[in-house]
């Protein structure tokens, strides 16, 4: 007797090599796929005709693709099966004969005639999130509101175990809290311990519990030691004690960022690192402005340069004069105090002095600002304007493209 009224009983299938046995080559298969190649299933489809997805699934040799129609015997030895052909008679014939060799079938057409049903799934931080409802859309919506909430950290859940040790350097994005990567903002809801710099977007702070100590970079002593030596210190500190700690950077880590230098000062003391990277502001902060770095027929190369040693510095490692030939962008980062001097530096290297520049103060926030300029004027803007730190400064023909 069937009981199609009752409720679904959910179990989690382990396929890995065993065989799988998906009939049609459609959207439906598309989209399946997938999940069932990420759980190591043994694929093998049924099809006369597939899409170009799903051949190049085949082609890669991730499942064996037969392309002829159903016929009976496909099914023996197949521990799951997919019926998502177009023609409801075949559907039923496949599910039938799975019925038979008691596979559970999942009818793509028919979940009164399926005696499996595929969940609305999502995967977050090694957890799947799957969702029945009966109403597929209903189960989308919230298999989406609940993977959304663990993403960002809404929906916090304990964890006893697989916590991220060690320290994070996580590259927090230009300055707009959105901005930051999911991958980002999962690890800063579980911090215990953040390390943030002055152009960590603030916003991202303000949402952490009362429990998670926050220490203002700029503000740890250091004494006898360089700057970046008592942070390195810090960090090494708050994680021997067994606090998970996130080091959270402007930008990207690795762009003028020193994450490198935290990176190694950690893995020499034995505390792993996870480095996730960010938003860099070079490339950004120009969109935010409404700059393309790169523009076809304009730029075929766009280059970041740190402006915080000028140019006539000796310890400058920039050829200004190499910078100066270059056809394409120039994008410049902590720059505008010696804009005077760059510009001067790129006009006699042979940059035209008409060549338009613009200067983004705090992009992606609410303070953003852009003033335009050429190189010739730049330096004499930027005063008059009282422009001030964190701005990007953006040098070449992409700068005048209107959108």
């Amino acid at each position: 007797m069937h009981h199609d009224a009752a409720a679904p009983y959910p179990v989690g299938l382990r396929l890995a090599g065993r065989r799988v046995v998906v009939l049609g080559g459609g959207q439906v298969a598309q989209r399946r796929l997938p999940a069932l190649l990420a759980a190591g299933a043994e694929v093998h489809l049924i099809s006369p005709h597939t899409t170009p997805a799903v051949q190049a699934m085949a082609d890669a040799g991730e499942l064996t693709w037969h392309a002829r129609g159903y016929a009976p015997g496909d099914l023996a030895d197949s521990w799951y099966v997919l019926a998502a052909t177009s023609d409801p008679e075949v559907n039923a014939a496949v599910a039938a004969e799975a019925e038979a060799d008691r596979t559970f079938c999942a009818r793509a057409d028919d979940a009164a005639g399926s005696t499996a049903w595929t969940p609305a799934s999502g995967r977050q931080d090694g957890t799947t999130v799957a969702v029945l409802s009966g109403d597929p859309r209903r189960s989308a919506a919230l298999r989406d509101a609940i993977v959304g909430e663990l993403r960002d950290g809404t929906l916090a859940a304990a964890r006893h175990r697989g916590r991220t040790p060690g320290v994070a350097l996580v590259g927090g994005g230009p300055g707009d809290p959105d901005l930051i990567t999911v991958r980002g903002r999962r690890l800063l809801a579980e911090a215990d311990v953040v390390i943030a710099d002055r152009l960590a977007p603030r916003e991202l702070l303000d949402e952490l519990g009362p429990h998670v100590e926050v220490i203002d970079a700029a503000k740890i002593p250091y004494g006898r030691y360089m700057a970046q030596e008592a942070i390195n210190a810090a960090l090494i500190e708050h994680a021997k004690a067994g606090k998970f700690v996130v080091r959270l950077k402007g930008g990207d880590p690795y762009v003028f960022g020193r994450g490198m230098e935290e990176l190694i000062a950690l893995t020499e003391v034995g505390i792993p690192v996870t480095v996730v990277p960010g938003i860099s502001s070079s490339i950004s902060v120009p969109a935010a402005a409404g700059i393309p770095v790169t523009h076809r027929g304009v730029t075929h190369e766009f280059t970041v340069i740190s402006g915080h040693v000028a140019p006539e510095d000796p310890r400058s490692l920039v050829n200004w004069d190499a910078a100066a030939r270059m056809q394409g962008t120039l994008v410049l980062l902590m720059a505008v105090e010696r804009i005077a001097a760059i510009a001067a530096a790129l006009v006699a290297g042979g940059r035209s002095p008409q060549t338009p520049v613009a200067v983004v103060q705090e992009g992606t926030t609410a303070n953003q600002r852009r003033v335009d300029a050429t190189l010739a004027t730049v330096a004499d803007v930027v005063a008059a304007e009282q422009i001030r730190p964190p701005a990007v400064v953006v040098v070449g023909d992409v700068v005048g493209l209107a959108g």
